[in-house]
């Protein structure tokens, strides 16, 4: 069995955008080996894979809640989770915090069992619902954001390959532009307006004698 003390020193490397503070802080570092995290290891997990979405069980096994989110503090350590409770299909849910160590954790098989031993439907519907400091984010201010943020990786790709492109052309390239402006210059010439003529002189015709 694992304690929720442990798990929470370990998901604070590991929680995907809950923890980004934490890869920020890490990614301070100009050594790319010391920077990205190139694969999993046995001992990690994900926390979309294992924890969110984990349904919490009673000391007798029948399942609360699920949990929707982790709760992470100043030191980048998972203090608590939000869990969802009550309701039927995700409607007239509440979600309540409930800290750490209230919380225990089992891996059998590869799948996570997350247990609140102390938990009993009158303690969850007394709970206070957990308030968010800052209201959620609304599909109008996602899709702002997602849109900002396709801008940004198109427009770096976008320069990359020219970049590249310039860079693979190189003396082509010039050749190329010198050959053109070699066109240019001799339809410019062609196009010029021919010289006129020099008029023809006249020799008066010699006058009779008288």
């Amino acid at each position: 069995m694992l304690n929720f003390g442990r798990f929470s020193r370990l998901a604070s490397a590991i929680t995907g955008a809950a923890v980004l503070s934490t890869l920020a802080a890490v990614a301070v570092r100009a050594d790319d080996t010391a920077t990205f995290i190139t694969e999993q290891k046995m001992t990690e997990y994900l926390a979309k894979d294992r924890l969110i979405g984990a349904k919490v069980h009673d000391s007798d096994g029948k399942i609360i809640g699920d949990i929707e989110d982790l709760i992470v503090g100043n030191d980048d350590h998972v203090v608590g989770v939000v869990m969802g409770v009550g309701g039927i299909l995700g409607l007239g849910e509440k979600k309540v915090g409930v800290t750490t160590s209230a919380l225990q954790l089992e891996v059998t098989d590869g799948k996570m069992h997350v247990i609140m031993p102390a938990a009993t439907k009158e303690a969850l519907t007394s709970a206070p619902a957990f308030k968010r400091v800052s209201p959620k984010k609304g599909l109008y201010e996602r899709a702002v954001e997602k849109g900002e943020e396709l801008r940004d990786k198109s427009a770096v790709t976008a320069k990359d390959a020219m970049d590249a492109a310039k860079e693979k052309s190189g003396p082509a390239f010039e050749r190329a532009k010198k050959a053109a402006q070699d066109v240019i210059d001799q339809a410019r010439e062609a196009a010029k307006p021919a010289a006129p003529a020099p008029a023809p002189v006249s020799t008066p015709a010699p006058s009779a004698t008288p």
